[in-house]
């Protein structure tokens, strides 16, 4: 079983940063690629950025060049970094893994996520 804790969300003003993570824990052998998406209320879920094991990137127009993602393999957690954040990044942050459990069997978990907020 594994368990994807996201935090760092919360509320900033328009044009301000916030970091957030995504912590692995559980019988994990490794974990492949990891993302980010978001939820906004009454919307779709929307693909954010990925970081494959190998460290490559893609990001969603709406966000290149404002948004980072990068990874830790040492503590099987992913982060975004987000600049020049604008009300509309509002919502729900989640982040996703392919996961290999110490069995060698793999899933493609999600975490519950955490809420960002921007507004004056």
């Amino acid at each position: 079983q594994v368990q994807l804790v996201e935090s760092g969300g919360g509320l900033v003003q328009p044009g301000g940063s916030l970091r957030l993570s995504c912590a692995a824990s559980g019988s994990i052998f490794s974990v492949g690629a990891m993302g980010w998406y978001r939820q906004a209320p009454g919307k779709q879920r929307e693909w954010v950025a990925s970081i494959t094991g190998a460290g490559s990137t893609q990001y969603a127009v709406s966000v290149k060049g404002r948004f980072t993602i990068s990874r830790d393999n040492a503590k099987n957690t992913v982060y975004l970094q987000m600049t020049s954040l604008k009300p509309e990044d509002t919502a729900v942050y989640s982040c996703n893994a392919d996961v290999t459990f110490v069995s060698r069997t793999t899933t493609n978990a999600w975490g519950q996520g955490t809420q960002v907020t921007v507004s004056s």
